[in-house]
């Protein structure tokens, strides 16, 4: 660790995927490090300090941003209206926002890169349109920023991030597929959206990246995608996955796919694309070649050991569970969902509620 102070960062929701890595890197880079988390925390770094709060509560994000930061970074889930109302004010704490977007803005291109067109700018789909769905919420909070009177911001897009309990595989997260697939149920998945390119990342090679734009002044006003270049199709995954663990998986047409996940929005606008990402841009800012970042083939693996030896997380909801694995043509007994993370009665009730209504 370098003895020198390089200055103060404020990671706004910072421990997931991406925040645990750079929380890491920008301490040992120098940086004091303070990291909001919903949840009560605690460091043995002396460069790293959590702040239990809801970055989404003004009050709360009102007073640590009164505190006067070097650079915020900006890993929250903000609506369209409530980042519109707190735009300014994040803008002017510091020297530097780093905005965390996502590379789901772009529409359907061969090849993705910063120039490329934009789901929000081209989409034709007026029933999207009128939503706040996670890539058009996005793309205008980008539009807020770009066209703020600040220039302090950087934009940063990250592909899909994986690590150790995110493995994610088509729109599912690994607290519903694993469950199923660890009780030997099928996993049902649309068989053309398994045919699809997708480019998955590290989590510690986003924050590599980030922490590289961190105090570069050539990075203002400039956006990014954060990813590999590297790309494969979901069937290559499912073959990954499976090297590691029983994986069964059963086929089922994509209509019947999204009433069970419940939107129709992720699987029609990023997932059933094929997403081959050109990082060609960040790569010359961050000084970092595609050698420099894992082969998604050895870090996929590589998580799902770490996953599996840790446990399986919670599925994303009980009735969900339910609906995909009546599609999958599973069953849980009472004492077999006992064994599912967080089971409960009410669980139980909810996930049976979810397989009869399908």
């Amino acid at each position: 660790m370098v003895d020198s102070v390089r200055g103060r960062a404020l990671l706004l929701g910072g421990t997931g995927a991406m925040g645990s890595h750079l929380t890491r890197m920008l301490a040992r880079d120098g940086w004091n490090v303070t990291v909001t988390s919903r949840s009560n925390r605690s460091s043995d770094n002396p460069r790293v300090s959590y702040v239990r709060g809801d970055a989404h509560d003004r009050r709360f994000l009102t007073d640590m941003l009164s505190q006067g930061w070097d650079v915020v970074v900006d890993f929250m889930v903000w609506s369209t209206d409530a980042f519109r109302g707190v735009c300014d004010s994040l803008l002017s704490s510091c020297r530097q926002y780093v905005f965390l977007s996502s590379y789901r803005v772009f529409a359907d291109s061969p090849v993705i890169d910063e120039r490329s067109p934009r789901l929000l700018d081209v989409s034709n789909d007026a029933g999207y349109l009128a939503t706040d769905e996670y890539a058009l919420a996005k793309a205008r909070q980008e539009d807020l920023l770009k066209t703020s009177e600040r220039g302090n911001w950087t934009i940063v897009r990250p592909a899909i991030t994986y690590s150790v309990g995110r493995l994610q595989l088509c729109t599912l997260e690994c607290g519903d597929w694993l469950t199923l697939a660890l009780a030997g149920h099928a996993v049902p998945l649309p068989a053309e959206m398994l045919s699809r390119q997708t480019t998955m990342t590290w989590g510690g090679d986003v924050a590599l990246m980030i922490s590289r734009l961190v105090e570069s002044k050539r990075a203002l006003g400039e956006d990014y995608d954060v990813c590999t270049s590297r790309h494969q199709s979901w069937t290559e995954v499912v073959r990954i996955y499976r090297s590691l663990l029983p994986l069964e998986v059963r086929k089922v047409s994509l209509n019947a796919y999204e009433r069970a996940c419940g939107s129709p929005w992720q699987c029609r606008y990023d997932r059933m694309y094929n997403r081959v990402m050109d990082n060609s841009k960040v790569l010359a800012a961050t000084g970092l070649t595609e050698s420099d970042l894992a082969d998604p083939a050895d870090g996929l693996a590589a998580a799902a050991v770490d996953t599996l030896r840790r446990g399986t997380p919670t599925p994303a909801g009980m009735r969900r569970l339910g609906r995909l694995d009546r599609l999958g043509g599973g069953l849980f007994g009472p004492a077999a969902y006992m064994q599912v993370a967080s089971a409960s009665c009410t669980g139980y009730a909810k996930y049976l509620a979810g397989r009869l209504m399908g």
